[in-house]
């Protein structure tokens, strides 16, 4: 049986396959592969945080606010200091990474292996910082009160500073006021033998209003942004009011339910998005380790090529490069 072959006036044109395709070897082509797809997620996670952040603009929490936490310097408020210094030890480390992998291509042993170590460094302590961060964040500072509909009141007082008078937080610790015959947390032991309950608040709304009612200069904070670009400030007979009426909970820290400092939307986004790239940097200094022993003993040397230290090298620079904008979506805008 006869067969016809059409020609397409593509021949020679198209790749006829090869082991090297755009001059890259197969590792740096499928590490480039992975982080095209990897991008693509995080672009999803970001697009995703972009949207509700500007849906929900107006009761979103302020990041200077929020971030003002920095390790022994208890009771100061330095917003975004600390997150300043996370991200230039990040961006040092993928400086640090480059001279690696120069080094490398030069054949220099004692450099690489030199600059390897500071690479892990700074990851280490990039990712130290952020499960500090996270902690803090978890536990919290001032506690507020979550209303029925869900929305958060936080409390403060005006203070003079430098001459010009200022809202100050205060924290719930400092003015709530103990409600004798308050209910006990629910045990097996002292309840039905099935159940069991989950910690209860530090405080009941009872006890914060008590407090606020006794305290007459202490005024709530809702999270609804005004025209200044401020938290909306209620009159004091609005405070009593809102309290009494609306209080539902007594919340300290955040979570994946509810959220101190505003809508519980935010600290779920926070957890995941940050939670998400610092696995990503936590596996690149677990993957910089053992590359780090590898030129240690010589196997780069032998195989007469760092190529691995420069395939470890771009996954490197891409998890700094998504802190960047994780940074700005999260802690500029």
């Amino acid at each position: 049986m006869d067969s016809t072959v059409a020609s397409t006036g593509t021949e020679g044109k198209t790749w006829g396959g090869g082991n090297r395709p755009l001059g890259a070897s197969y590792g740096k082509l499928m590490m480039w592969f992975f982080i095209v797809s990897d991008a693509l997620t995080f672009s999803g996670f970001l697009a995703a945080y972009g949207f509700s952040r500007f849906k929900f603009i107006e009761s979103w929490p302020i990041a200077d606010e929020v971030f003002t936490h920095v390790p022994f310097l208890h009771g100061q408020e330095l917003p975004m200091i600390y997150v300043a210094f996370m991200t230039f030890i990040l961006i040092m480390s993928s400086v640090t990474m480059v001279l690696a992998v120069d080094a490398g291509h030069h054949m220099n042993k004692a450099k690489v292996t030199l600059y390897m170590f500071l690479t892990i460094i700074g990851g280490a302590i990039f990712v130290g910082s952020q499960a500090w961060e996270w902690a803090t964040f978890i536990n919290g500072d001032y506690g507020a009160v979550q209303t029925k509909g869900g929305n958060i009141l936080q409390f403060g007082e005006y203070v003079t500073v430098d001459g010009e008078e200022k809202f100050k937080r205060i924290s719930v610790d400092d003015f709530a006021m103990t409600v004798e015959g308050q209910r006990t947390e629910h045990e097996r032991k002292n309840g039905l033998w099935f159940v069991d309950e989950g910690p209860l608040p530090d405080y009941s709304v009872s006890e914060i209003y008590n407090g606020l009612a006794a305290n007459e200069n202490i005024l709530v904070r809702t999270q609804i942004i005004n025209e200044e670009g401020e938290k909306t400030i209620l009159s004091r007979e609005e405070s009593l009011k809102q309290v009494k009426d609306n209080g539902q909970l007594v919340v300290k820290g955040a979570n994946l339910i509810v959220n101190e400092y505003g809508t519980s939307l935010f600290a779920d986004f926070f957890f995941f998005i940050t939670g998400f790239h610092g696995f990503h940097v936590f596996s690149g200094v677990v993957i910089n380790i053992i590359i780090f022993f590898n030129v240690i003993l010589g196997t780069y040397e032998r195989r007469g090529s760092y190529e691995m230290v420069e395939k470890v090298g771009l996954y490197w620079h891409f998890v700094d490069l998504v802190w960047v904008f994780v940074f700005t979506f999260f802690y500029l805008v």
